[in-house]
């Protein structure tokens, strides 16, 4: 009997210890997998088309983080305290998609800012969610900025999130005659592998005279433990909406701030009671010192918000906020924004747009 009690204790911490060797390869593996793309990388622009802007005239611009094609209605992500990891299908993907790409054909822009698009990753079947997205949009120019190419992440454990590669997309109508990606700070020690790699893209457009309207695309960090990092990256695009007013051009910056825009969380919208803290305004002396607005899209006698939290199912009562907007050069005219209502049916942020004239 002793000798059977001390084989089954030596089984026990032999699978013990391969367990711990098997964690302890794991988070070497992902931490040694991980890096960060260097800053100022020129973007191919793909498509190319010819045209300018002109001072004057009347244009609409787009942004929408489309979740990677998974967020369906009742689709609840697993680190927003949801359950789920993957889109429901490679069906499903690909039937949100269309839904994705002819709402972006409906709301007919001259510019697209289009976040967390997928090109290949575990989540989506591997499905090049640029390439869809692009084709939907034939006659524009646009580029591909990676965001994050994240090692394979074994969690959920029933459903592991997996490899991401995923990134923002820039489409203009009137050309492109060159772009970069900017590279963004983010968390150091194992909060970079939540947070993943971070930038914006810097793309110009041409416009008379040599000057150009510089469109910037960003999907700023929302998994942090430190809100200072989205700060700092604002800084970052801040200053060079700054450089490139003084220079002469227009500059719109777009896309998802994962921040409150508005000021007010949900009871912007009627909701009372869903708070939570992960956005939070941004203090008017963030934009102090520069020639630059932000515009918050918002209606007060129809307020839509830009995203929920999908922590479980849409529901009304749900936490809501918008963190999806714009920032203009004292040079650029706002004519009006919006929050287009799709109901969150294909992604937890809903489309916002912008008019604007260049003065």
């Amino acid at each position: 009997m002793a000798k059977l009690r001390h084989l089954f204790l030596r089984i026990i911490f032999s699978v013990f210890l391969a367990l711990l060797l098997a964690a302890l390869l794991y988070v070497a593996y992902v931490f040694i997998d991980y890096y960060r793309v260097d800053d100022n990388i020129e973007l191919e622009v793909l498509n190319p088309v010819e045209g300018s802007v002109s001072a004057g005239d009347r244009y609409r611009i787009v942004s929408w983080n489309i979740g990677f094609g998974a967020y369906v209605r009742d689709f609840g992500f697993f680190m927003d305290g949801g359950d789920e990891s993957w889109a429901r299908s490679k069906g499903i993907l690909l039937d949100t998609m269309d839904s994705i790409n002819a709402k972006l054909s409906e709301l007919d822009g001259d510019f697209y800012l289009v976040q967390e698009v997928d090109k290949k990753a575990t989540r989506t079947y591997h499905v090049d969610e640029t390439a869809l997205v692009a084709g939907n949009l034939p006659t524009f120019s646009y580029v591909f900025a990676q965001n994050w190419d994240s090692p394979f992440l074994f969690y959920p454990f029933t459903e592991p999130h997996g490899a991401s590669l995923a990134g923002i997309m820039t489409f203009s109508s009137k050309g492109i005659s060159g772009a970069v990606r900017r590279s963004v700070p983010v968390e150091e020690g194992i909060m970079k592998i939540i947070d993943m790699d971070r930038c914006y893209s810097t793309t110009r457009v041409p416009g008379p005279d040599g000057h150009e309207l510089v469109l910037i695309n960003f999907h700023l960090s929302a998994y942090t433990s430190d809100g200072k990092i989205a700060f700092d990256q604002l800084k970052l695009v801040l200053n060079d909406m700054q450089t490139e007013y003084l220079n002469g051009n227009w500059v719109i910056a777009g896309g998802d701030f994962n921040k409150d825009l508005i000021g007010t969380g949900s009871k912007a919208f009627g909701i009372e009671g869903a708070e939570y803290n992960w956005a939070q305004p941004i203090p008017a002396e963030v934009f102090q010192g520069y020639d630059v607005t932000l515009v918050a899209p918002y209606d007060p006698e129809n307020p839509v918000a830009s995203c929920r939290n999908a922590d479980s199912a849409y529901w009304e009562g749900q936490y809501q906020v918008t963190v999806d907007g714009f920032m203009v050069t004292s040079n650029v005219e706002v004519c009006g924004a919006e929050v287009a209502d799709t109901g969150f049916a294909w992604s937890d942020h809903n489309p916002v747009f912008m008019e604007f004239i260049l003065r």
